[in-house]
Order: structure tokens, then sequence, then C-alpha cells
């Protein structure tokens, strides 16, 4: 059997460790992807951020980095919503909305239209419909889908009208 001997680290080893804690973050926030619409869909989700909940599925608002009005979070592992995204693809697939697409599926909560499609690792990324911006909100493995989309559908009813994005 191998044994390891404690010994201490040279200084540029020490350095470096130094280095990665310092850029680490402590408070488990997340980097996430700024969207850039244009003005008017820029405002309207100006407006959404005023009008999110603090918490929502139970967990609190920790917005992510970079700190944008485009962009919220709730939790850790967060919820992460991005307002102004680009139209999803399969939002136009046929298959959608015949509802034979194994990995994404078309559906309402309190009043709003989702695009419901599978982000991986478990967990699902959710875009609005019939609105006159796109946003989405990813949803971590573990958190309850429903009572985010619940949470949520308020905020999209009162900052983001009914018609169609593009």
């Amino acid at each position: 059997m191998k044994s390891f001997r404690h010994r201490r680290p040279s200084l540029p080893a020490l350095a470096l460790l130094i280095a990665v804690a310092g850029c680490s973050s402590s408070d488990d926030s997340t980097a996430t992807a700024v969207p850039s619409p244009d003005t008017e869909v820029t405002e309207l989700c100006q407006n959404l951020d005023k009008a999110l909940p603090r918490e929502v599925a139970g967990v609190e608002r920790r917005d992510p980095e970079p700190r944008s009005a485009l962009t919220a979070g709730w939790g850790n592992p967060a919820i992460i919503l991005r307002c102004g995204v680009v139209r999803p693809p399969k939002m136009t697939d046929p298959k959608v909305a015949q509802g034979r697409d194994p990995d994404a599926v078309a559906g309402g909560v309190n009043g709003v239209d989702w695009l419901q499609e599978d982000a991986g690792d478990g967990a699902f990324r959710f875009t609005t419909a019939n609105r006159k911006a796109y946003v989405e909100v990813t949803v971590p493995k573990g958190r309850d889908s429903a009572a985010v989309l619940v949470g949520l559908a308020g905020a999209v009813k009162k900052a983001i009208p009914s018609g169609i994005a593009d």
C-alpha cells in the first residue's frame, strides 16, 4: 500500500493555489450569458426584472454574474432566467406541435405558454411562446419545474405582452 508523506508545497505551487482560490467564487454565483436583444425587447425585459418575485419555488433570488436586468437567478443550484433570448429552433418544429419530439414539449402554465426542452443532466429549459419577448428559464435537476413556472407566470404576464416576438 502506498502512503503519502506530508510535505510543504513549494512557493510557486503555493502562489498558484492562492491565485486559483482567489479567483473562485465563495458565494457560488453562476456565470450566465446575457442576451443582447433590440431596444424594444430590452425595455420589456427591464420591466420583467422589476416584476420578478424575490422567491421562486421556495428559494431566494440570487442573480448570476454578470449582473444584468436581462438575467435573474434563484437558489443554488440556480434556476436561471434570461430575457430577450432568440427564438429556439424547436419552437417552429412541426414535430413539437404534433407531440412527436421526445426532447421538446409545448404547453402552458397559468396563462403563459412555454416550450419545454431537455437541457441535459436532468435539467429542463423552458422558453415563453406567444409573447413579445422570449424568456428562457433553466430549471436544474431536482427542482420542481411546475412550481418555478407557476412562480414566474404572474411577472411574465404583467411585463411581457402577448404577441409574436419576431
